[in-house]
């Protein structure tokens, strides 16, 4: 608690620090206020030891460790493995059709590595369906083209130098901190891509859920499919399912739904939000495969694991130069999937838990994570929402709580595979199934909110990605998700922002948007007075021309250039420039360009609160001369007296 002497703005001061101390670690009351304003360290192992800590976090949490929040760790990293581990074997060999082993690597040292680099003390960092499911996607893409005469690849190579180039990415995007890119996916194209990505995934492991893998092959029917060639195999085929594994699957289902749904409504009771339903589903269908024999009468098992243990870190083998083209967008694809999900993780725990996280910081730590990854065998790697929920209801106090998980990734490797033998593919299929199905679960609410709200183009965005995912391919509805969102971007960001200004009535020197209320401000008559919303530079001047001149005839954006102009020439332009803190030289040019156009039809020019730097850049440039200095003022009043004179003088309007 702060002195309640202290006064407000020191207050702010003292509490933004204090947000960076985790509460749990603070073992007394915070320095006082003098502290905060010491210089910073001069000598250079002061300063190293600073920035090492920012570079790598562990050394923050780490001096400051102790066993009481050990224990708090060690249990959430228990309970996130008995999710984890079975989740692994899933994606690796029901999504990428990989060894099950290469599942548990992408645990080990991906979440091992986030725990030293990493911001982040609840986020589960481990292998994700949709991101398995492309690489899954990508290595079939290859083999039907290596069915039509292209040189073959092989798959665990490709897998692994896919996820190191996935990890390259996302390291470079963290060191040109690009972490805003985060804001730029929107959330319609998110939703439609994840939403199609969720149904594919669902109809290629209800196949598997069936038991009717081996038709499917005989069909024709392979991970290079189409959504809706899976779909027309399901409706035709279904009466040839594999009773067993049906049964099998429906129970695991419906128990993994069950406890879904009772933890939903038990939300107040922390032991029910930690009960292991995943692990238990997995421990009883071994035991009862084993027991009754089940594998002879037709259920598909998962058998040897193969492993040779730890694996030392290799770089894979390349394919050949026609392949990297695939390979280099699919990975640069999953990087930006991946981050962005992880980034909105991050923040949520960070916002809720009261401390911060740096964007950059968190790609750096998951593009080094993900390299790790594909040194040592294993698939992409990033965080997951349901996972890191249950990271954070177990207790997690800090990043141990990954790394926990990941050493008992590690002892699984060594020790456990034997048990996985008699583990039904069936019930890898029904964790990925009910895993997808959350992906879907905030379809309705969003689908509500663009209904309510009438937000169609995003409800057409979403459509598109969905279509496209569905219909096309993953790799499409990638591409086109990330390609729309960038082109949105772009141009939004090409139309500057500004506004026509008007007096409000009965007064002389309030100003404001004539937008906002037509009814109280009105236009002066001869004169335009342009608020600029933004600073100017390349990319959003190329459009400033058209946008004054459509505002000098409508006096609105928003009205239509097909219709009549509704207001007349104006003898005199002003431009308030307070939002705008700087220009660049692209901008100065098209400024100058616009000033001289307005000089050539006779009309003066002004400028109103024009800022240091802006100003600096206006001389050297020459544009105030052409201005004119006595036509920069300090008021937008001040600019209005410096007219009225000037109309008197030209014999406008008398005095």
């Amino acid at each position: 608690m702060l002195p309640p002497n202290v006064r407000a703005s020191e207050r702010s001061t003292l509490l933004s620090v204090e947000d960076q101390i985790p509460r749990y670690m603070t073992a007394s009351p915070l320095p006082s206020a003098r502290l905060l304003h010491q210089d910073a360290p001069k000598d250079t192992w002061s300063l190293f030891k600073l920035r090492s800590k920012y570079y790598l976090p562990i050394l923050q949490w780490l001096p400051q460790y102790d066993r009481y929040i050990f224990l708090f760790d060690l249990f959430a990293g228990l309970t996130l493995s008995c999710l984890l581990i079975p989740q692994g074997l899933s994606y690796a060999t029901a999504l990428c059709k990989l060894e099950a082993i290469h599942g548990l690597y992408a645990i080990a040292f991906p979440a091992i590595t986030y725990g030293v680099f990493g911001m982040s003390r609840q986020m589960s960092v481990g292998p994700e369906a949709t991101l398995s499911l492309l690489v899954g996607s990508s290595i079939a893409q290859q083999a039907h083209l290596q069915a039509e005469g292209v040189s073959p690849i092989d798959p665990l190579a490709w897998a692994c130098l896919m996820t190191l180039f996935v990890g390259i990415f996302t390291f470079l995007l963290g060191i040109f901190r690009l972490g805003f890119l985060d804001s730029l996916m929107s959330r319609a194209l998110l939703r439609g891509f994840i939403t199609g990505l969720a149904l594919v995934v669902l109809l290629q492991q209800t196949i598997i859920l069936l038991g009717l893998g081996k038709i499917s092959e005989e069909a024709g029917i392979s991970e290079a499919s189409t959504t809706v060639a899976r779909f027309i195999f399901l409706i035709k085929y279904f009466p040839y399912a594999h009773r067993l594994s049906a049964y099998v699957s429906a129970v695991s289902v419906a128990i993994l739904l069950a406890m879904r749904f009772v933890k939903a409504k038990l939300a107040k009771f922390r032991w029910v939000q930690l009960f292991p339903e995943v692990l238990l589903v997995v421990v009883v269908s071994i035991l009862l495969t084993s027991y009754f024999g089940w594998e002879h009468q037709g259920l598909g098992i998962l058998g040897d694991i193969e492993s040779s243990g730890i694996p030392l870190p290799s770089i894979p083998a390349f394919p050949e130069n026609k392949h990297m083209k695939d390979l280099l967008v699919t990975s640069a694809m999953i990087a930006i999937i991946g981050f962005v999900e992880s980034v909105v993780i991050a923040k949520t725990y960070s916002t809720r838990h009261n401390y911060s996280v740096s964007a950059n910081r968190e790609l750096v730590a998951l593009g080094l994570a993900n390299m790790a990854s594909g040194l040592f065998q294993g698939i992409p790697a990033f965080g997951s929402v349901a996972r890191s929920k249950i990271n954070d209801r177990a207790g997690a106090r800090t990043q141990m709580a990954s790394m926990v998980a990941g050493v008992i990734a590690l002892l699984a490797i060594l020790f456990l595979l034997p048990y996985f033998y008699y583990l039904p593919k069936a019930v890898l299929s029904a964790i990925i199934f009910v895993a997808v199905l959350s992906l879907l679960a905030e379809l309705p609410e969003d689908l509500h909110f663009i209904f309510k709200i009438g937000a169609w183009r995003d409800l057409g965005l979403l459509m598109v990605t969905f279509l496209a995912t569905i219909v096309i391919s993953l790799e499409f509805g990638t591409m086109l998700a990330v390609t729309l969102s960038l082109l949105l971007t772009i141009k939004e960001t090409s139309y500057p922002r500004i506004t026509i200004m008007g007096r409000v009535k009965g007064t002389h020197n309030r100003f404001r948007p004539i937008q906002d209320d037509p009814n109280e401000v009105e236009h002066l008559e001869d004169v335009l007075i342009v608020r600029v919303e933004e600073p100017l530079f390349f990319a959003n001047t190329g459009q400033l021309k058209d946008r004054l001149r459509r505002l000098e005839q409508f006096g609105d954006m928003a009205i239509h250039p097909s219709e009549s102009p509704r207001l007349g020439d104006s003898l005199y332009t002003i431009f308030d420039v307070d939002h705008m803190p700087y220009v660049d030289a692209s901008a100065i040019q098209i400024l100058c360009e616009i000033v001289e156009a307005y000089h050539a039809r006779n009309v003066a020019v002004y400028f109103v609160r024009l800022r240091e730097k802006p100003l600096a850049l206006f001389k050297r440039s020459g544009l105030l001369d052409v201005v004119g200095e006595d036509h920069i003022f300090r008021k937008v009043s001040d600019a209005i007296e410096a007219i009225e004179k000037d109309m008197v003088k030209r014999g406008v309007y008398e005095s």
